[in-house]
């Protein structure tokens, strides 16, 4: 049986035969959490980067994803990454923000590059206000290598902003839970009150 290549069930490999040949992924990290920004990462891989097991970064443990982000940073054609505090949030809401970060994201990597891409993939149901061809793609992370990427940059580096911000508030614990609603994270709101980072647009009490 012939060897399956790297990225041969992945968008990307049917865009190529299309004649793409500067693909964009795009996704986040952090929409869903109590405290913290939203991070966006847009990523443009190389077709021959032979990165195996790139995919949601949900998927992956912690380990997996920190030595899958130094080895996607290493052999990626361009990446950037944006964030979004708590504050632009709760002003404009998260879909928006996310949005807002998604396209800053883009254009600081198009800074980077002097080609213009064929196409941005956009992982969920949202498309990107840019005048580059865009396709949003539910569960983006699962198909396409370039939303994984970015799925897999973006949440290493909340993560790893999160566990210094812990410092700073360690009664919450931001270092485990990253932000995200649990029962000791609604426990420790309930007995020190809102920090600074809370995003007090959300529910944050039950």
């Amino acid at each position: 049986m012939l060897r399956k290549v790297v990225g041969e069930d992945k968008i990307e490999h049917h865009l190529r035969r299309e004649g793409y040949r500067f693909i964009v992924g795009v996704d986040e990290a952090g929409r869903g959490p109590l405290a913290g920004p939203v991070v966006v990462c847009a990523i443009s891989l190389p077709f021959d980067h032979n990165i195996s097991g790139i995919t949601d970064s949900k998927n992956i443990s912690e380990k997996e994803r920190e030595r899958l982000a130094a080895e996607i940073k290493k052999r990626a054609r361009v990446f950037s990454i944006c964030r979004i505090g708590n504050k632009i949030i709760d002003k404009i809401n998260i879909r928006r923000a996310t949005l807002l970060a998604m396209r800053r994201a883009v254009l600081n990597l198009l800074q980077k590059v002097n080609v213009r891409p064929d196409v941005i993939l956009v992982d969920g149901k949202d498309s990107i206000d840019l005048p580059i061809e865009c396709r949003a793609i539910v569960k983006g992370d699962l198909i396409s290598e370039n939303i994984g990427a970015a799925s897999i940059l973006a949440k290493v580096y909340r993560d790893n902003l999160m566990k210094k911000l812990d410092r700073k508030y360690p009664q919450y614990g931001f270092a485990l839970h990253k932000g995200y609603g649990t029962s000791d994270h609604y426990e420790a709101i309930k007995r020190y009150g809102l920090c600074e980072i809370h995003r007090r647009s959300f529910r944050l009490f039950r």
